[in-house]
């Protein structure tokens, strides 16, 4: 079976350069196109930085890696240094990046990507806000039909919100390009708070990672000390939801998840619920699906394989 087509469109962040270490360990299933960049965790800058920190530690240079949209379409930026600290990757000491940047912009990138490459093989991951997606879908509508997929982290329904009390931070930062996606038509699985928080980086699992005893398995069990300290008290929890490898786990071993294909609307007016993510579990609505929402996983599985592939880093 020949591996999947993938772009990671990211805003890294910990959890997000996770997501990537783990694509980038997993070439037989996963062929990384590019990796584009946007801002969200943190500003533009940091998230193009970060990217290239995360490929250089895994040895993987030769990644091809675009700066995209800074800001979101219609609403001024929200970034998270209150959980990822002021770089979006405190925790390890890593040094500067050397690699450079691609020349273009991200939004090009993905067009260029899907048309160069059959229909339905190209597959998107968005780690971070939509902004790029919807760009590419608004200034090349012809490239939607062509996606094969679009795997994303956010949104949430029975856990509610984790930057307001409604809406999950991805489609919060910017609402209005969650909406063009999920109106896109495309096909979309959702990986939502009510998944990721069951992806709990206990002690015993960032043991696991910290005694690999190599550098991505150190460096991965020092992020995860640093952003955990927000979650634990914030929820009370074990330790940290490692939300944006979900996605990455999904496409290598979609049994680790389950879910239901239901109707998802993004909220864009009111601000009291702006950016909540209406998904009709229940299947009430009377709306036509669009998306599979995924409810929950095989967290000692998930936990397995990423510590199975992080050690081939």
């Amino acid at each position: 079976m020949q591996p999947k087509k993938i772009i990671i469109d990211t805003d890294p962040g910990q959890d997000d350069a996770v997501a990537i270490l783990l694509a980038l360990a997993s070439p037989a299933e996963i062929d990384l196109l590019g990796i584009t960049c946007v801002a969200g965790n943190v500003p533009l800058d940091l998230t193009t930085r970060n990217a290239r920190i995360v490929c250089e530690l895994a040895g993987e240079t030769d990644v091809k890696i675009y700066a995209g949209c800074d800001r979101p379409l219609g609403r001024d930026l929200v970034t998270a240094e209150h959980v990822h600290g002021k770089t979006g990757l405190d925790g390890p000491d890593l040094p500067e990046p050397t690699m450079s940047l691609q020349d273009g912009h991200a939004v090009d990138f993905i067009i260029e990507q899907l048309r160069e490459y059959a229909p339905g093989t190209v597959t998107l991951c968005p780690l971070g806000p939509l902004t790029n997606i919807a760009t590419a879908f608004e200034k090349a509508p012809d490239i939607v039909p062509r996606v094969a997929k679009i795997v994303l982290m956010g949104g949430g329904y029975f856990e509610g919100g984790n930057i307001t009390p409604a809406a999950e931070f991805n489609i919060y930062v910017d609402p209005q390009a969650a909406d063009i996606v999920f109106r896109s038509g495309a096909p979309i699985v959702v990986m939502p708070l009510d998944v990721t928080h069951k992806a709990l980086v206990t002690k015993s699992r960032n043991d696991a990672f910290r005694d690999l005893g190599t550098p991505v398995g150190i460096a991965v069990a020092q992020m995860t000390d640093f952003f955990e300290r927000f979650d634990k008290e914030k929820y009370g929890s074990e330790g940290a939801p490692l939300h944006d490898p979900c996605v990455t786990a999904y496409l290598i071993n979609p049994d680790l998840f389950t879910g239901r294909h239901i109707n998802v609307e993004i909220e864009t007016q009111s601000e009291l619920t702006m950016g909540m993510t209406v998904a009709d579990w229940w299947r009430v609505s009377g709306r036509e699906p669009n998306a599979t929402f995924m409810g929950d996983i095989d967290a000692d599985g998930f936990f397995d394989l990423l510590t199975e592939r992080l050690v081939r880093l």
